[in-house]
């Protein structure tokens, strides 16, 4: 199962170098954000080598570097911090309870193919969410950075004025030491990409707290690392904490899902390979079931990992079993090294890390293309800075299907025009040589048409008719933007037909696709309007009018299907 997706003969060579590489990023990775999330800096690790496996076992990307990373360790500190201390035991196990129902709903989402919900969180959307959650996260980090001891809030506001409420009590050594940590990420990653730059920092952080006895000054460090590999088991819970974080678990589920498929789908297409998203729900479920029972805590795909597991050579899912296996060998016989590595330099890995979260490409973008999608991708920003990382992916849900809905049920509609010496039809707000028929209305919808709209194109029709200058003598309907029709849509243009039909308008339809021909024919409407009403264009059903037209008209207004205005009617 392992080589499913990643090829049975993928050389052996890159999954290596991949595997150890990642392996060498994710160890000091993993207690940094274990620490982000409140928890012992161990339980990072935990989750750093089950849920690699469990992945590797169904997931469907060759690549996707699975284990502790930013935003799902900030929500894990939102979810379960609101019913335990951070750092005691019951913390811990609501940790582990939190990954085993995360895993559970993406299960559950991945066996009834729910990879589609996803799409109902929006580009703007997102794009908002992680850069107000990456600047959350930057803040949240003070602490570490400074010395400072602060709330653990997920409110960027609280967090700032309890630390300038405080700036005097800043621990020079440790402000250095996040400072010296932090130039030096910055400076390898300009200059010598390809260095495990987390490793590097970690190990000059141990080498110079010792000798110059920074821990006696006060400098925090990780201490004392249990080792060893942790026994399975099911966390200790009450029926009421399911309850109490289900509406977190859902939340993690989702983000955690969006994180790994984005990365992984923007991997396959460069590499001309394909993603299953139910499947990769799938998998990452399992990741997050054998993370909880494993004493961890929810797991998803982290971006910059995965870009070094294929950068480096990473041709296969034996390259995440490499790095599991690496892990593991670090908590058997390695945790004692770790003791002393200073937390601030850990502070600064994920303040390095969530700097390239923030995107301000996107809004320049948005400004120029689309602003309302501005405006959600603002509303969600400032949502999530100021309200809380849940409640502003609850903003970004709600725009997303806000303006969804507006735009399904409020759809593009256009007056049509025929453009001269042409049989084309087209907006006449958008071509101003476009001609228009006296007594003829000529509209095209461009949306499926469903219950949700079916009013707005019936009040559409009747204001067009409003502003008419001259009678209505005949309505043509061009359907060739509408896919699908539910039974209330058949029955509004029941309705339609039979209302302009005791009026002595006729209603034809041009454009109409196979599906929306099967309801109308199913339904019996398609008889009672006649196949000679129905056509393949607007012009022929301009042409069949030709003669009820150009009746009691004067003999100078030439007709739309004359040589003059395009082809003749007997040539459709």
């Amino acid at each position: 199962m392992i080589d499913t997706a990643g090829g049975a003969r993928s050389p052996w060579r890159g999954d290596i170098i991949g595997g150890l590489t990642t392996a060498v990023m994710l160890v000091p990775q993993g207690m940094a954000y274990a620490m982000l999330a409140g928890l012992p800096p161990i339980v990072g690790l935990y989750a750093s080598v089950a849920p690699l496996v469990a992945y590797a076992l169904v997931g469907s990307s060759r690549q996707l570097a699975v284990g502790p990373v930013a935003m799902d360790s900030l929500l894990t500190a939102a979810v379960v911090g609101a019913v335990a201390q951070s750092g005691s035991e019951r913390y811990v196990e609501l940790a582990a309870l939190l990954a085993i129902m995360v895993g559970v709903l993406q299960v559950l989402l991945g066996l009834v193919r729910g990879g589609f919900l996803v799409n109902f969180l929006s580009r703007p959307v997102v794009s908002g969410f992680t850069s107000a959650a990456a600047i959350v996260i930057a803040v949240s980090q003070l602490g570490l950075l400074t010395g400072v001891s602060l709330p653990r809030s997920t409110s960027v506001i609280e967090v700032l004025g309890a630390f300038f409420g405080r700036i005097g009590d800043i621990h020079t050594p440790t402000l250095a030491m996040a400072a010296g940590a932090v130039l030096a990420l910055v400076l390898m990653k300009r200059y010598a990409p390809k260095w495990p730059r987390a490793l590097l920092v970690v190990v000059a952080g141990v080498i110079v707290a010792g000798p110059l006895g920074l821990a006696e000054r006060g400098l925090a460090v990780v201490g004392d690392i249990p080792a060893g590999l942790p026994t399975p088991a099911l966390p200790s819970f009450e029926l009421a904490d399911i309850e109490t974080l289900a509406m977190g678990a859902l939340t993690i589920a989702f983000v955690a899902f969006m994180e790994g498929i984005s990365v992984s789908t923007k991997l396959a297409e460069a590499q001309g390979t394909r993603v299953n998203p139910n499947r990769e729900f799938l998998a990452l479920g399992l990741a997050n079931l054998a993370s909880g029972l494993s004493r961890g805590y929810p797991v998803a795909g982290g971006f910059s990992r995965t870009a070094v597991n294929a950068d480096a050579g990473a041709q296969s899912k034996r390259a995440g079993l490499i790095t599991a296996a690496v892990v593991a060998l670090v908590l058997g016989l390695l945790t004692g090294a770790l003791r002393d590595v200073p937390r601030a330099v850990l502070g600064a890995i994920i303040l390095t890390a969530v700097a390239g979260l923030i995107d301000l490409a996107e809004p320049r973008r948005l400004l120029r293309i689309k602003r309302i999608d501005l405006g959600m991708l603002l509303a969600t920003f400032a949502a999530t800075l100021l309200l809380g990382i849940q409640q502003g992916i609850l903003v970004g849900v709600g725009l997303s299907l806000l303006v969804m809905l507006v735009r399904t049920t409020q759809p593009h509609t256009a007056v049509l025009g025929k453009l001269p010496g042409t049989t084309v039809y087209r907006n006449v707000e958008r071509y101003a040589e476009a001609e228009t028929e006296p007594g003829v209305l000529a509209v095209r919808l461009d949306a499926q048409l469903y219950f949700g709209n079916v009013s707005y194109l019936r009040d559409t029709l009747a204001a067009l008719e409003e502003r008419r200058e001259t009678p209505l003598r005949a309505v043509i309907l061009d359907a060739t933007g509408i896919n699908q029709l539910d039974s209330s849509a058949e029955q509004a243009l029941r309705d339609l037909y039979e209302g302009y039909r005791r009026r002595g308008i006729p209603l034809l339809l041009a454009g109409l696709k196979g599906p929306v021909r099967d309801v109308l024919g199913r339904s019996g409407l398609m008889d009672e309007l006649g196949t000679e009403r129905v056509f393949f264009e607007v012009h022929e059903a301009m042409c069949y009018l030709c003669p009820e037209l150009r009746r009691g008209d004067e003999p100078a207004r030439p007709s739309p299907c004359s040589p003059t205005q395009g082809a003749r009617c007997a040539e459709h």
